[in-house]
């Protein structure tokens, strides 16, 4: 059986010395594996970077044994950003959770617009604003809402407006620009907490459920962060 798409590369592995196991996110069948034959060879190696996009064409003989594809490349991305170090480590957390949250041979095209999507947020002045509301907007595609609107309590002292979540344990302040759209938010320590609390929910209500460990790509683009 043969299938044509286009894909994004979300991780690669030695098969043997001369291939890869690849990883993908298509726009028509969901994540999927597969053998790249040859991966090492000068021709192609360039261009199997984590996040490039690429024409793939998927051969197996059935569902329950891995694939071999045939791959060329759509759009180089990663190297637009090899010489900024904090953007490609925000593209290998933000791929390393694709990988992470999405199932095996699942169609979502929602999903591969996202991805899609996030190539264009690396380019603008606020990226890491714009980055958290994209790890938040994947968590609700995969089923996990936050739904901060919904929980967050507001106490306004000398016109200085405050937003917090509280327990029987704490009171959790919440970053003003995660409630407040409209908020020009610059202040790096601001923006490091959103990801905390994002990374906290994650953790709590989707990893450690089922099993799984905080991904250390995003626990490597935070501490670059500080």
């Amino acid at each position: 059986m043969i299938w044509n798409d286009s894909a994004f590369l979300l991780s690669k592995s030695r098969y043997n010395e001369n291939s890869i196991i690849a990883e993908i996110y298509t726009e028509n069948h969901g994540k999927c594996s597969g053998i790249i034959f040859g991966a090492t060879s000068k021709k192609i190696k360039n261009y199997l970077q984590i996040g490039n996009l690429l024409h793939i064409n998927h051969t197996y003989k059935n569902t329950n044994k891995i694939g071999y594809f045939n791959v060329e490349i759509l759009k180089a991305f990663s190297p637009l950003y090899f010489h900024n170090k904090k953007k490609l480590m925000c593209l290998t957390s933000a791929l390393n959770l694709i990988k992470l949250l999405t199932v095996e041979n699942q169609e979502n095209s929602k999903i591969f617009i996202l991805i899609n999507d996030f190539f264009l947020i690396l380019n603008n002045k606020n990226w890491i604003k714009e980055y958290i509301f994209w790890e938040l907007k994947l968590l609700k595609l995969v089923g996990y809402d936050l739904e901060l609107n919904n929980l967050v309590n507001k106490e306004v002292i000398d016109n200085k407006t405050t937003y917090f979540v509280k327990s029987n344990k704490e009171k959790k302040i919440i970053p003003n620009f995660l409630i407040d759209k409209n908020n020009d938010e610059f202040d790096p320590s601001n923006l490091l907490n959103g990801l905390k609390l994002v990374g906290d929910y994650l953790e709590k209500n989707i990893l450690k459920p089922n099993n799984l460990n905080y991904p250390a790509p995003r626990q490597d683009f935070i501490k670059i962060l500080k």
